[in-house]
């Protein structure tokens, strides 16, 4: 069995993102924080699914670390703690920046390969 060891990888990069993640909220707290892990992770991602091929890396890095260091549940809460005319902001600025971020790291990790 090939992938044996997949487990373990997904566990070892959701410790370090997690561990990751915590940094940036003790630095950032808040909105703020939230949106520069989902934005940094969408460039992140983008940029590793082109640039790297390896399975292993890519639960690693991608399944495991940028999934635990990127935030969805934080999102929602805070989005629905801001109230109906911020938390629209704070959707449309998450996606919208976001969206921007994976594609300019697909491109980077293009021109990287």
């Amino acid at each position: 069995m090939e992938h044996r060891f997949d487990p373990l990888l997904v566990a070892a990069g959701g410790f370090v993102g997690a561990v990751l993640r915590y940094g940036v909220d003790v630095a950032v707290p808040g909105v703020g924080g939230t949106l520069a892990v989902n934005v940094l992770g969408s460039f992140a991602l983008g940029a590793l699914l082109v640039v790297v091929r390896r399975h292993h890396v890519r639960l690693l890095l991608g399944t495991g670390l940028l999934s635990s260091f990127t935030t969805y549940s934080t999102f929602a809460v805070q989005t629905a703690a801001l109230g109906p005319r911020w938390g629209l902001v704070n959707v449309g600025a998450n996606y919208a920046l976001g969206f921007a971020a994976a594609v300019l790291g697909l491109s980077v990790g293009g021109r990287l390969r």
